[in-house]
């Protein structure tokens, strides 16, 4: 169990991972907006079970679930419910996390930072050498598919401390990656985000100063 509240800071390009039980909400705050945070869950019991994006989809029938509705594992359970939103209300749930062949693709040589990475530092950080990486709850992210079937790539709307709150249904790693992707114009500004762990009872900070 974590502390009645607690506040993990992922700098920059960065990755972290938080313990959160069932009933604890999730604040994730755009620090100094423009940035996108590629979101996972796994179950503390047995991580091979996580959020899944495709049972999401087959279970609230839309590409993102609506306020209020959850996201469910590969096993078909509630694992977050999707609580608040003070921001525009762009985010994703059909764009892979980046990884280190995407950055080649782009034309990038050398290593660059990605989110799957970040995901498995994070997750081996407490503990979990061995993790998949599932399609991530790409939070902020404004990647609109079109009636042609195309999909557009798009700079993130966020503003300085906005936030998405998602609740906890089941004990769960949250992981947060700030994404660092700089070779598509996604992140409108790169820069930090902070995660706010509360209770459910316990009041949710709704701007950056309020968790601070």
């Amino acid at each position: 169990m974590v502390p009645d509240s607690a506040h993990m800071l992922v700098p920059a390009g960065e990755g972290r991972a938080i313990r959160i039980a069932a009933g604890e909400l999730a604040h994730i705050i755009d620090e100094a907006g423009g940035q996108v945070v590629d979101t996972w869950a796994f179950c503390q019991q047995d991580i091979s079970e996580f959020h899944s994006a495709e049972h999401t989809r087959a279970s609230v029938g839309k590409l993102f679930p609506a306020l209020g509705e959850a996201f469910v594992t590969n096993r078909r359970r509630p694992i977050l419910r999707y609580e608040e939103d003070h921001s525009p209300g762009t985010h994703d749930m059909l764009i892979a996390a980046c990884d280190p062949t995407r950055y080649e693709q782009l034309g990038f040589m050398g290593w660059h930072a990605s989110c799957e990475e970040n995901l498995r530092s994070a997750m081996a950080a407490v503990g979990h050498s061995d993790v998949c990486v599932p399609q991530p709850i790409n939070v902020f992210m404004n990647t609109p598919f079109l009636p042609d079937g195309n999909v557009r790539w798009l700079s993130t709307r966020t503003g300085i401390g906005d936030s998405v709150t998602l609740r906890a249904l089941l004990d769960i790693w949250l992981v947060a990656s700030a994404c660092p992707q700089d070779l598509i114009d996604i992140n409108a500004k790169r820069g930090s985000i902070r995660v706010t762990v509360a209770r459910g009872s316990e009041p949710v900070p709704r701007r950056l100063s309020d968790a601070s």
